[in-house]
């Protein structure tokens, strides 16, 4: 009896040995705080990812430019030093040229209409784009639309934002355009931007009511304006050879874990949405809603025309005009 007891001991032993050392860990990261729409993107992937692969891959998160700002996980993912990241497009362009489309100011409608895009043939099209540069993408996710913040005046209209300085991401399409409104730009990595803010580094910055709730901008912002100039997608990342290491099920299982928890990042974002506007005037921030989009649409018409040459006019209205 006493024998047995000891062999089943023994067993069980050596089975969880087994079941620690047929554990792979992988790194993501994201530059935002855990309790935000990133975060809970993140999170829910790092948990479909056990569960689906039975424990035998297990994603450790990191929140808050830990692991280095976008640009530096996005890279650090292509190197293969860090196997996944959660990223908005800003610095994406840098490495996958055909995304820049995406962040061309106005360029949709309303998120619906941006989902739809990112969930059909030409969201599709865009994630191969990454494969010969080193990555797997997973999917598509999201940020939300972007508006504008700033520390020295209610913008009302685009010639309210001539000559404030403005931190934009490390992005050639958003800084063109923001120069196109007068704006004194600031390329700048989201984990300095608090600092920046704070010590008037830059006067503003732009960014979904996601990321402006989560990050505290209402500390070191006064002015907030519903722009929603540029919509901002995320996109899960893998390292391309990691991800061609998998087998066929795992590959699904990590692709099925992206698809949930890109639901649940976009019901985040929905949420913040619904709530954030009276969320910041409690905390104090004078926020400008009745935005005339038509006359900032106008004030970047120079803008969009070199736009128009640079993506070809068609590119563009197939996405405006997506349905």
């Amino acid at each position: 009896m006493k024998f047995n007891k000891l062999f089943a001991v023994m067993a069980a032993g050596l089975l969880a040995s087994s079941l620690a050392c047929a554990q792979t860990t992988m790194k993501i990261s994201i530059s935002t705080a855990q309790n935000s729409h990133q975060g809970v993107a993140i999170d829910t992937f790092a948990r479909e990812v056990e569960k689906r692969t039975a424990g035998r891959y297990k994603v450790q998160t990191f929140y808050n430019g830990s692991l280095g700002g976008e640009r530096e996980s996005i890279e650090a993912v292509q190197l293969g030093t860090q196997e996944l990241a959660f990223s908005s497009t800003g610095p994406v362009p840098n490495f996958v040229p055909e995304t820049k489309i995406l962040d061309v100011p106005f360029l949709f409608r309303d998120k619906a209409h941006a989902r739809a895009v990112l969930d059909g043939p030409i969201g599709a099209e865009l994630l191969t784009k990454f494969d010969a540069k080193g990555f797997k993408a997973l999917a598509w996710a999201e940020n939300g639309f972007r508006h504008m913040t700033n520390s020295k005046r209610d913008v009302k209209a685009p010639e309210d934002l001539k000559g404030l300085k403005m931190r934009t991401m490390e992005n050639p399409v958003h800084i063109a355009a923001y120069k196109g409104f007068g704006i004194i730009t600031t390329p700048m990595a989201f984990p300095e931007v608090f600092t920046a803010l704070q010590q008037g580094t830059v006067d503003g910055q732009e960014n979904p009511l996601s990321v402006i709730i989560s990050a505290k901008f209402d500390q070191v912002q006064k002015h907030l304006t519903l722009t929603g100039h540029v919509y901002s997608p995320c996109i899960f990342v893998m390292n391309k050879g990691t991800f061609d290491k998998l087998s066929a099920a795992d590959k699904t299982a990590f692709l099925e874990a992206a698809k949930v928890a890109t639901a649940a990042n976009r019901a985040r974002v929905d949420e913040d949405d619904a709530k954030g506007v009276a969320d910041l005037r409690a905390k104090g921030m004078t926020v400008i809603d009745n935005v005339d989009k038509a006359k900032f649409v106008a004030a970047l018409a120079p803008v969009n025309a070199e736009f128009e040459k640079q993506f070809g006019k068609a590119n563009i209205d197939k996405i405006r005009n997506y349905k």
